[in-house]
């Protein structure tokens, strides 16, 4: 009987780690802040579809959006907003 609750209180501990981290992976999107206008974009796959076309525009080869510098993240959201 010991046994049989030790596996179960386990296997409720693996539940309630997982659940979160499988919701959030499931999701598809996050949300960027954009200082410069003070809005969110939900970077989803319609949002990955701009990015990657101001990037091709300006022959900028793909970086994440993230890693880009300030004054390119500047300038992909003015972009962005002119749409």
């Amino acid at each position: 009987m010991r046994y049989q609750n030790q596996i179960t209180r386990l296997f409720t501990i693996a539940t309630l780690i997982a659940t979160p981290l499988t919701f959030a992976a499931c999701g598809g999107s996050r949300q960027t802040y954009d200082p410069y206008f003070n809005d969110y974009h939900r970077w989803n796959s319609v949002e990955d579809g701009y990015y990657r076309r101001w990037e091709g525009e300006r022959g900028f080869n793909h970086l994440d959006f993230g890693r880009r510098p300030a004054t390119e993240q500047q300038a992909y959201f003015g972009w962005r907003h002119g749409r």
